[in-house]
């Protein structure tokens, strides 16, 4: 089965991967092997239902860490056939080994990848010259764009602002996932490259819009999609009332999804709809019934039914 792909995002583009993307969580079966079926199902809900205009696979909340790399190509190419056609995806292949990062940006282009998700080489903490070398190495190894994933709370290192503005000019990194927090560091680069910045945390989501990001890459968008998809377009819009109402809304689900780690939630959430989820993979372990509990009173927070 094929589908014809959207046309590959630009670097004169705005917004390259669109307005809203969800890290999707990946789908298990009870015995926890890999549950394609129900992977392509969830895309199909996160596309059609959710408005997400890009899903991202294979990243941190996909348990990527837990997840084989042929596991990673077959998710790819089996949501990529179903979705494809109208929404791109985005392949996270970030490891702290760069031999085997371009090896799984090679393998996600095969597989029908529209962009790399590249996150900041974890844990063995390498300088800036470092990060230069390897995510230049990545960006040239395939044809995709690249966005870099600047999330330093879990990677032991920032992607500090210079080696940002030197890896703009590269002609493929044309995007940033920002997890820093920091919306002045955040303002400096996109003062000075048109690198396209999404927002990684859901809750900075309307602050970091007024500084210059783009769109959202998100967890709790796996229910807040539609809405928070509505809220970047107030602020586009010019209705900053909207977009502000919408935010203290959502804030309840924005910052619930991770009172414990987001993919544990996010599971527990969807199968509360009836949704596919499964389990997670050991080191994880599932959602306790208060945490389900709780996340139940997030969701009606933000006026919410997580229910099927």
């Amino acid at each position: 089965m094929t589908h014809d792909h959207p046309a590959a995002p630009d670097r004169g583009a705005a917004r390259p991967f669109g307005r809203l993307l969800t890290a999707m969580v990946t789908p298990f079966t009870a015995d926890g092997s890999l549950d394609l079926d129900g992977a392509v199902r969830l895309a199909a809900h996160l596309v059609d239902e959710q408005g997400n205009d890009a899903l991202v696979l294979n990243g941190t909340t996909g348990e990527s860490p837990t997840t084989t790399d042929a596991e990673k190509e077959t998710l790819i190419r089996a949501v990529a056939e179903a979705v494809g056609d109208r929404a791109q995806i985005v392949a996270g292949v970030g490891t702290n080994d760069t031999r085997h990062t371009i090896e799984l940006a090679a393998s996600a282009e095969k597989a029908g990848a529209h962009g790399l998700l590249v996150v900041t080489p974890y844990y063995n903490k390498p300088p800036q010259a470092g990060l230069v070398g390897h995510f230049s190495a990545v960006a040239d190894a395939t044809g995709l764009p690249v966005m870099l994933y600047d999330i330093p709370h879990r990677a032991g290192v920032p992607i500090e602002t210079e080696t940002l503005v030197r890896l703009a000019a590269h002609e493929r990194i044309v995007a940033v996932k920002d997890a820093k927090g920091d919306l002045a560091a955040t303002s400096w680069v996109t003062s000075r490259t048109d690198l396209a910045y999404y927002s990684g945390e859901d809750s900075l989501t309307l602050p970091a819009l007024a500084v210059g990001c783009v769109g959202l890459v998100g967890t709790s968008t796996h229910f807040t999609g539609a809405l928070a998809k509505r809220m970047i377009e107030a602020y586009e819009a010019g209705d900053t009332g909207t977009a502000l109402a919408l935010h203290r809304r959502l804030l309840p689900l924005f910052t619930g999804i991770f009172r414990t780690q987001g993919t544990i939630l996010v599971k527990a959430g969807l199968a509360a709809q009836g949704l596919p989820a499964g389990p997670v993979r050991p080191p994880l372990v599932g959602a306790t019934d208060d945490e389900l509990r709780q996340l139940r009173a997030d969701c009606a927070a933000a006026g919410l039914d997580l229910s099927e």
